[in-house]
């Protein structure tokens, strides 16, 4: 009988680990375990009542091991965790080359003997850009066989997307195809993947020390002090809010807020490129009617994470979990508090489809009113509950401009579904709750895969319809105040040009300057037929072309479901128009260009 949570000190996802990997290890490996913890187990008690985890002094062979960490990152997440784990792992001695998949020579599989991999999924189960042609080589027929090689995987993604960290699961199974052998078992993250992302790096640690005699640097990482000084996603920082001001004019179907926040006594600095970090407050009224159906006491105080601090039921509810969003894991843990034979249906394997269609569009209010009535207690209900996730927002905005500030654009979010009004939860706040004076929790969000050339005088194609305007609006702010000499084109659209034409003045004002050497615009509801950036890139296909030709970069920000494949579509067409390549061409010509970092998306 495997560990459980009741009959164990561990939590759900450590157990689940443990189980995993605790059947593969040898005999002579349980034994060196055994003393590990034994020793561990001796530490110290000082004079203060609380015990010191003391290191055991463990022989480290003379040797140096190596190990390779690659990661495939859209917007920066994998990047960072990978990033934190080598540095960890450099602490304990390990040689360690760390690179984007975008970077890394396929071939050198051959002489690597321990590999880790961070990756995201993106969109309906696909690789990120810059893990694309790592991906493709691993499943084509030049992949070789990796006896040699020792390996472990951690899958980031969101549940609430039907191919949840499919690429992960992908890189995992072909490795143990072409012979490779775990290291640890693969962990896929949701996106609150901080813990989970810590115990993956504790098995392969347990891995490495039972291969190598070496330290743990899961041990450090997880030790390690958060300094108040240190602003992040685990420790954001509270911004005064500068400015809130509606972008759209009178008469238009949107509403989209330009917020500028203040960053001074942060000591946060970002780049364009980058993104913000919002952790939003759910609506007040949605949390205090799931209290009511759902029976709850709303003083009833509850944990809200692992270190164990407690806040009242609605508190919890309103700040750190997520209720707007069903998913078919919290849908099979809300079934164990209901007995509705409805639900029970629901999560038949062979009604994918109807449950599918069921959760698009609806949230746990909806569940609740559905299955009722749920016997789960306060505590229960937000156990199964993820925890609420920050808002990403591309940055809107120069540091070298815009000194101790950061601007972003926020779409706002409203529409009715199911016979019910539903609201953005993080772009609500902002338009109704918000004002000059209040404060946000934020933190920067790196993103290396978005940035501006190294060269000043290198040409830039940006795309970006809607909110998707606002990275571009980073860029050439920081063009201008730099002096960059490179040519820049924009091609931006929206609905109508009068009410939805986001920063107008600036970008005129810009191109009168010379700081934009040309700006496209196609507004869809002015005409009689729809007219949106692809068509505009169409009837400009020449000098497009040419501008690629001359070493261009071309950035693509916005709807990725959408107006990111009409784009890519179109950028094919105009090179096996203008270029005379086939598709097969075309497409080689487009990867090669994500390789040399000359195209760049940053979509959601």
């Amino acid at each position: 009988m495997g560990l459980q949570v009741t009959n164990s000190p561990f939590s759900e996802e450590q157990v689940e680990l443990l189980n995993r990997l605790l059947p593969s290890i040898t005999e002579s490996q349980q034994s060196w375990l055994s003393g590990y913890l034994t020793a561990a187990s001796s530490a110290a008690m000082p004079s203060g009542g609380v015990a010191v985890l003391e290191r055991p002094t463990i022989e480290v062979p003379a040797a140096v091991k190596e190990i390779t960490i690659l990661y495939g990152s859209q917007t920066g997440n994998g990047q960072g965790i990978a990033e934190q784990a080598a540095a960890k792992l450099k602490e304990q001695s390990f040689d360690v080359t760390i690179q984007s998949m975008s970077d890394f020579k396929p071939n050198a599989l051959k002489k690597i003997e321990n590999l880790l991999l961070v990756v995201s999924t993106h969109g309906e189960g696909d690789p990120p850009d810059t893990a694309l042609p790592f991906y493709e080589f691993l499943h084509g027929r030049r992949a070789p066989k990796l006896d040699h090689l020792h390996y472990s995987v951690l899958a980031l993604g969101d549940s609430s997307y039907e191919f949840f960290c499919k690429t992960g699961a992908d890189f995992d199974q072909r490795l143990t195809e072409l012979g490779a052998v775990q290291l640890a078992p693969r962990v896929d993250c949701d996106l609150d993947y901080d813990e989970p992302a810590a115990q993956w790096l504790a098995a392969v640690e347990v891995s490495l020390e039972i291969n190598t005699g070496g330290q743990s640097a899961a041990a450090a990482l997880a030790a390690e002090p958060v300094s108040s000084a240190q602003y992040s996603r685990t420790n954001p920082f509270r911004a005064e809010v500068l400015e809130n001001i509606n972008l759209n004019g009178r008469g238009s179907n949107k509403e989209t807020r330009h917020l500028e926040i203040s960053l001074e006594g942060s000591g946060l600095t970002y780049e364009p490129g980058d993104s913000l970090g919002i952790f939003p407050e759910n609506n007040s009224d949605l949390i205090d009617e799931i209290i009511v159906v759902g029976g709850w006491n709303a003083e009833e105080t509850v944990e809200v994470n692992t270190q164990g601090e407690r806040r009242a039921f609605r508190i919890a509810l309103l700040n750190h979990f997520e209720v707007t969003v069903l998913t078919k894991p919290l849908l099979e843990k809300l079934s164990n508090y209901t007995e509705s034979e409805k639900l029970t249906q629901l999560l038949d394997k062979e009604r994918a489809d109807e449950l599918r269609a069921y959760i698009d569009g609806r949230d746990l209010l909806d569940a609740l009113k559905d299955f009722g009535p749920v016997s789960a207690a306060e505590q229960q209900l937000v156990g199964i509950l993820r925890k609420l996730p920050a808002r990403l927002y591309s940055i809107a905005s120069s540091l070298e401009a815009n000194p101790e500030e950061v601007h972003v654009t926020i779409g706002v979010v409203r529409y009715e579904a199911h016979g019910r009004d539903r609201h953005g939860v993080c772009s609500s706040q902002c338009a109704e709750n918000l004002k000059p004076g209040d404060t946000l929790p934020i933190y920067i969000h790196k993103n290396d895969n978005f940035r501006l050339p190294a060269n000043p005088e290198t040409p830039i194609i940006m795309i970006g319809p809607g909110t998707g305007i606002a990275p571009f609006r980073s860029f050439i702010e920081e063009r201008n105040e730099t002096g960059a000499q490179g040519k820049s084109w924009l091609f931006f659209g929206d609905q109508h040009y009068v009410t939805d034409f986001y920063y107008q003045t600036e970008w005129q004002n810009y191109v009168k300057d010379g700081s934009l050497t040309r700006l496209d615009v196609a507004f869809s509801r002015d005409t009689d037929e729809k007219v949106y950036v692809q068509h505009k890139m169409k009837q400009a296909s020449q000098e497009l072309y040419q501008w690629i030709e001359d070493g261009a970069v071309i950035y693509i920000c916005g709807d990725e479901k959408n107006m990111a494949k009409d784009v890519h579509a179109t950028l094919l067409e105009i090179l096996q128009q203008e270029g005379g390549k086939t598709q097969e061409e075309a497409e080689e010509f487009l990867t090669q260009l994500i390789h040399e970092k000359r195209y760049q998306r940053d979509v959601y």
